[in-house]
């Protein structure tokens, strides 16, 4: 192969350009050195701390007498026994790290609600060193947003953006606590806007390649202008580090909560009463649609606001006051941002004619009673939500009474005991259940040292599954 022998003159030249090209390239990219000098003294550091009870397992111990840690309990599968639960063996404290942003002078400081979650003890330390204890104002899981206050006044705050100004391809940056590392600041592009997550039907999540790690929960992302328009909440992994996936929570949907819990201590959503299922391409041609969009409906609470207003089973909901519900995932925020008592106009399709309905929204089930920090005690403790059947159901499945599951919570005590969203729950502990409310009062005496028998209705078969409460 030859070689090319280039002048000296020439390899100046060659060098020069190069060097021009990526000043130029360089002069083309965001600098954040003013936007971190001016935001850095309005963004915290937060540690929680909370004492949990440590249960002894005779056989379960690691290497020199030590307990196996909780990360590889789930190779061992089923081999060893449930812990006791007679409240012996030793309290231990945990302690956590996350991220959060002060929005008045005079104390209020915005979070996640899964970084203050359980806490027995909240820390906020400000950019001045001081550590300040917080109190705990509201917490909404639903949107996992939390408002903190701490007693303090003269507060360097920072400024509130528009999050539905947000483009795909903008640059924004975070800055936060990774690791425990405080006001750490990482940068990248908007990568999606109304991003809908699993279990997360509230929030139009903001989509990043801002690298965010554990720590930077509840942290603030800014814009160009150096202004609030999220807070950092969740990353998708597969190796639990950074994968160049984030999400945000968009800064108008969390300070609407964030209002709220200021001034109710709760948050109250608009509820519509409906099971919801995607319109696939087959149903949207069986219903004479010409896309599938919008939210089948599949069934319906017959005391909910839905079934009063007159919708149906079968019904696809296609907008919501004029706004297209795209996907089926996009009904329960278009909902939720209305005020309960508020009348909402529902655009349908309906045996192959579209039609509008006005529905008076309800307020969840349990909003009247129970905080958003904390919802109702069949719900906490078993982590299903239930609804009464009606009459056709009751003569069908030869039940005299019995509640219809519409909700499970995954990973709670009904996950793991493969009950199913559509079981019917006519008895526990050997004692029947008519109603929510016999549910609730029956939960609230269940003992916790033995597995319980619930029986239920699937597909017109009785069953009976055993759970245990932790």
């Amino acid at each position: 192969m030859k070689r090319l022998i280039l002048p000296s003159t020439l390899w100046v030249c060659v060098v020069a350009l190069l060097t021009f090209g990526q000043a130029a390239s360089a002069q083309g990219l965001p600098d954040f050195t003013e936007l971190v000098e001016d935001a850095a003294p309005g963004v915290v550091n937060i540690s929680t701390s909370r004492t949990v009870q440590r249960s002894s397992v005779p056989g379960f111990e690691g290497f020199g007498g030590q307990e196996i840690p909780e990360i590889f309990r789930h190779f061992f599968g089923d081999s060893f026994p449930a812990p006791p639960s007679n409240g012996q063996g030793r309290s231990e404290e945990r302690q956590s790290l996350g991220s959060g942003f002060v929005i008045s002078e005079d104390g209020y400081v915005m979070t996640n609600a899964h970084v203050v979650q359980d806490a027995d003890e909240i820390l906020v330390r400000l950019n001045d060193r001081r550590e300040l204890s917080a109190q705990v104002i509201g917490s909404d899981p639903q949107t996992d947003v939390a408002l903190l206050k701490i007693e303090a006044n003269d507060l360097p705050t920072l400024t509130l953006g528009d999050s539905d100004e947000l483009k795909v391809g903008e640059w924004v940056a975070a800055i936060g606590s990774p690791f425990g590392f405080e006001h750490s600041v990482t940068a990248g592009i908007v990568s999606a806007i109304n991003r809908t997550l699993p279990r997360d039907a509230y929030v139009p999540f903001i989509q990043t390649d801002v690298a965010i790690n554990p720590g930077n929960s509840g942290g603030p992302l800014f814009n160009l202008e150096g202004e609030v328009v999220g807070i950092n909440s969740q990353i998708f992994t597969r190796s639990g580090g950074f994968m160049g996936v984030s999400f945000a929570i968009p800064i108008n949907v969390a300070m609407d909560v964030a209002e709220q819990l200021r001034e109710d201590g709760r948050v109250n959503r608009g509820w519509l009463g409906v099971m919801i299922q995607p319109v696939s391409e087959d149903l949207a041609e069986s219903f004479g649609m010409e896309s599938a969009i919008g939210a089948l409906i599949a069934d319906l609470d017959p005391e909910g606001p839905a079934a009063q207003g007159g919708l149906q089973a079968g019904d696809v909901i296609l907008e919501v006051n004029g706004e297209e519900v795209e996907r089926s995932s996009s009904l329960p925020r278009l909902i939720g941002k209305g005020e309960p008592g508020t009348e909402v106009e529902l655009t349908l399709m309906r045996d192959g004619e579209q039609l509008t309905e006005s529905v008076e929204l309800g307020s969840w089930p349990d909003a009247e009673q129970q905080t958003a920090q904390a919802t109702s005690e069949n719900q906490t403790r078993l982590g299903v939500m239930v609804s009464e059947i009606d009459d056709a159901m009751r003569e069908q499945l030869n039940i005299s009474g019995g509640v219809v599951v519409r909700q499970v919570e995954s990973g709670s005590v009904a996950a793991k005991a493969g009950i199913r969203p559509g079981d019917v729950l006519v008895s526990i502990d050997h004692r029947s259940v008519s109603s929510s409310e016999e549910l609730m009062s029956i939960v609230k005496e269940l003992p916790t040292d033995r597995a319980i028998p619930l029986r239920l209705f699937r597909e017109s078969r009785s069953l009976f599954v055993a759970l245990r409460l932790e």
